[in-house]
């Protein structure tokens, strides 16, 4: 269903981009200090949803209509940038369910559902997001074959290509916590996780 040439192509090319950093993988590193790889997950899983929604939208050229009116993301940019930003704030005090806790106090982790909606709206409101797939996505459909089977494989593609790269981003900030923890450095830490996610609320507010 794929042309084997495009493939080869196709795989590095997508790999590299979204290995990249970005938005979304500095969200996946910062989970990963504060939260653990594991709870990191379901951010992922809702970060994959809203790539999965962008890259189909792409296909059927949703993307470039938006991309012409910019302003439609105006306020969706806005409202989760300053969610971000109000959430690495409170890290970076060392406080809320985001934050790791200090020694001897006992907080409740972040739910599920709210890790797996940063994920999402992080997705979904990045302008970038929208140009890369309409940039990127088209010269790798063949107008010879049947274009539906295409977009479903490309994205499944692209799925796991940016659930690697996420996982590798997650590890990396989870080996970082224990780094820098065994020095006790736990304020440390919530401040680098907040500064961090203080950075991607900015990013996505005004990218």
């Amino acid at each position: 269903m794929i042309n084997p040439g495009l493939l080869s192509v196709f795989l590095p090319t997508f790999f590299l981009v979204s290995l990249t950093p970005g938005m979304c993988m500095t969200l996946a590193m910062v989970l990963g200090m504060t939260q653990g790889v594991r709870r990191s997950l379901w951010m992922m899983a809702g970060e994959l949803a809203g790539v999965g929604v962008v890259a189909a939208a792409a296909g059927v050229g949703v993307a470039a209509l938006m991309l012409r009116q910019p302003e439609l993301f105006a306020l969706f940019k806005w409202l989760g940038g300053a969610y971000l930003a109000y959430l690495g704030i409170m890290m970076w005090r060392s406080r809320g369910r985001m934050a790791i806790p200090e020694e001897g106090l006992e907080v409740a982790p972040a739910g599920r559902g709210q890790l797996a909606m940063q994920g999402f709206v992080t997705a979904v409101a990045n302008p970038k997001g929208w140009a890369f797939f309409v940039a990127l996505l088209p010269p790798f459909l063949d107008a010879g074959r049947p274009l539906a089977g295409q977009l479903v494989v490309l994205v499944a593609l692209i799925l796991v290509i940016e659930f690697i790269c996420l996982l590798l981003y997650a590890t990396g900030g989870s080996r970082l916590r224990r780094l820098l923890a065994r020095g006790g450095s736990v304020r440390l830490l919530n401040r680098i996780a907040g500064t961090l996610m203080v950075g991607v609320g900015i990013w996505l507010a005004l990218g």
